[in-house]
């Protein structure tokens, strides 16, 4: 009696690639068709597979919409709205990458930058906000400081008399939105502020990833500039609003105790990128 015969197949399965994470841009627009288009420009230029630019314009009257209409690549709408603050949310809300850069309309990203991104957040996992380093140039991009920055802290993200996390280098995970944490739109010119001390405070986890990102630019027409008071005026509205040390002073004390940690947070900036040899090069000069 012949025995059964058994066949025995072998096959070999080869792991599949993970395809690399999408990272969703949100520029908000109005009027910047000066600088618009270097901003379109360095996203679309990363050489990243996966990506996409939203732009929400209000209804720009200069030439801004000629040159999005260049691009078929970006996802844009021109219509209006009630400010930066629900102009991001509009581009928050429409972003379907896993995680999410604010790039304005007058800045740009550094060669790159995504990929130090999506590497940093893929193997951080329990990190919800970086941010990274960015140089500060002129109108014409011409570069007046190189800004590296400092691990978060909390205490300087209260009390420094600056938003040290710059908005431009700064990329969120998609968790952030899909929780329901949008901008406040009664913030006007410290919305992000606002936001990155609402986020900290509630348990998200930010990073700071020591890399060149981004450039920031400082022209005549930039918040920095015009509306640098306002700023300050907003900041403090937002610390005495989520601060229970300062909400628990009397408005005679306040501003004394507001001042002098302010003053501590400064130092301990000073100290910590002096001892790390921080300002070395942060005033070299060159072209971006």
């Amino acid at each position: 009696m012949s025995k059964p015969r058994v066949s025995l197949e072998f096959r070999v399965v080869m792991p599949q690639e993970k395809s690399p994470p999408k990272i969703s841009i949100v520029t908000t627009s109005f009027n910047q068709g000066r600088f618009i288009e270097q901003a379109i420009l360095s996203v679309a230029r990363q050489g990243y597979p996966s990506f996409e630019h939203i732009i929400i314009d209000n209804c720009s009257t200069d030439e801004t919409l000629s040159i999005l209409e260049k691009y078929p690549h970006l996802v844009w709408v021109s219509e209006p709205d009630k400010g930066q603050s629900d102009a991001l949310n509009k581009g928050f809300k429409r972003a379907t990458g896993d995680y999410v850069g604010w790039l304005n309309a007058d800045d740009y990203y550094l060669p790159g930058c995504f990929h130090r991104v999506a590497d940093f957040m893929e193997t951080h996992e329990d990190v919800d906000v970086a941010y990274g380093n960015f140089r500060a140039i002129d109108a014409s991009g011409n570069v007046l400081e190189n800004r590296r920055e400092l691990p978060f802290d909390l205490f300087m993200l209260k009390y420094l008399h600056v938003l040290y996390i710059p908005t431009t280098a700064t990329f969120f995970r998609r968790k952030v939105f899909d929780e329901g944490n949008f901008i406040d739109v009664a913030y006007r010119y410290s919305m992000d502020y606002e936001f990155f001390l609402r986020l900290a405070l509630a348990g998200y986890r930010f990073e700071h990833l020591d890399a060149f990102l981004a450039d920031f630019r400082w022209h005549e027409d930039s918040k920095s500039t015009t509306a640098a008071k306002m700023q300050d005026k907003e900041r403090h509205e937002a610390l005495y609003r989520y601060d229970s040390l300062l909400q628990g002073l009397s408005s005679v004390w306040r501003p004394g105790v507001h001042r002098m940690l302010e003053w501590t947070a400064r130092a301990k900036r000073y100290f910590l990128k002096g001892v790390r040899g921080y300002y070395f090069n942060q005033w070299s000069k060159g072209k971006s």
